[in-house]
């Protein structure tokens, strides 16, 4: 009597149908030498699933679930050299659109609603990138320094549910402002985002498209204090100061922003002062420095996914098989 593994149960949750459009989109199958797309899927996400760490592994490692194959909808099982072939070839985006398939497919489920920022009820997302390095011998093409290679994970991370809206890999020489220039965000939505984002023309640029934004002023950061607000006596432990602010360097005139907000946010526990830049101006300034707080979320999922898949030994070593 064969027994439903927790792998075939996992594969009954994704929407097949919605899997099916992507692949008529992409035209996937075709000459797909009997390995369709889904055979491919199941095998790349049982790689992650089994922490395989060869092609060979996927391959035996199926074969022994005999009888469970038909739970997973799995017409043949990939041989080592197929799947070689498959992730070198087969466009990487196909499996990318159907992530946000399924993420739509989620949503309208209901995903976890967030814990904190309750007091805001705008969209949040959380900018970050991270590195994945790679041996820069096998992987020549991920050129990052003088004897390392690499690639950049940038993600944009929606705070509620804390699933990736947004991802792309480049390699890890590019910026993240260059990849953030590109993205069109929600008008009312509000970004957090670190200092490496610092880049005035896109600030003013957010700021003129009605999406608001929320991150670290940098030390050197070169400005006036225009107007000193009040803050009240419940926050003066934690808040030091909040600001309306002028940039005085010759970048910050020239990108034609209008006065920013600065909030500074004293950790007791750390026995540390931050100070944060925004846009917004109707919050308090305790929202203000809890929202910072909150991007520590991204953080956790670089670490989350860096631990629990299997992309520390790529099982393909080409820019296509890296990507899907």
């Amino acid at each position: 009597m064969n027994q439903v593994t927790v792998l075939s149960q996992l594969f009954q949750l994704l929407p097949r149908d919605a899997f099916n459009r992507v692949v008529k989109k992409h035209q996937s199958d075709k000459h797909s030498k009997g390995i369709s797309t889904w055979d491919h899927m199941v095998s790349m996400i049982y790689a992650h699933v089994a922490d395989a760490q060869s092609l060979r592994d996927i391959s035996n490692g199926l074969r022994s679930t005999l009888g469970n194959r038909s739970h997973l909808g799995l017409g043949r099982v990939p041989s080592k050299s197929s799947l070689s072939y498959l992730n070198e070839h087969r466009d990487w985006r196909v499996f990318m659109d159907y992530y946000f398939e399924l993420y739509d497919h989620l949503k309208i489920k209901g995903l976890p609603r967030r814990a904190h920022l309750k007091n805001i009820r705008r969209k949040l997302y959380l900018l970050d990138a991270s590195v994945i390095p790679l041996c820069l011998s096998l992987y020549d093409w991920a050129v990052y320094r003088s004897k390392k290679g690499g690639i950049k994970l940038h993600t944009t991370l929606d705070y509620d549910g804390l699933l990736p809206v947004f991802c792309d890999l480049t390699d890890a020489q590019t910026h993240e402002v260059t990849i953030a220039r590109t993205q069109v965000y929600p008008k009312g939505s509000v970004l957090v985002f670190d200092r490496g984002y610092t880049d005035f023309d896109w600030w003013n640029v957010l700021d003129s498209t009605g999406v608001f934004f929320v991150t670290r002023a940098k030390s050197n950061l070169d400005y006036r204090i225009v107007q000193e607000h009040q803050v009240p006596h419940k926050y003066r432990e934690s808040i030091k100061g909040d600001y309306t602010i002028q940039l005085l360097s010759d970048q910050g005139k020239r990108s034609g922003l209008k006065p920013l907000r600065l909030v500074r946010f004293y950790d007791k526990e750390l026995d540390r002062s931050f100070e944060f830049i925004t846009n917004q101006r109707f919050w308090t300034a305790s929202d203000v420095a809890l929202a910072y707080k909150e991007r520590w979320h991204i953080e956790v999922f670089f670490k989350f996914i860096k631990q629990n898949l299997s992309i520390k030994s790529f099982v393909g070593t080409s820019p296509n098989a890296v990507l899907t």
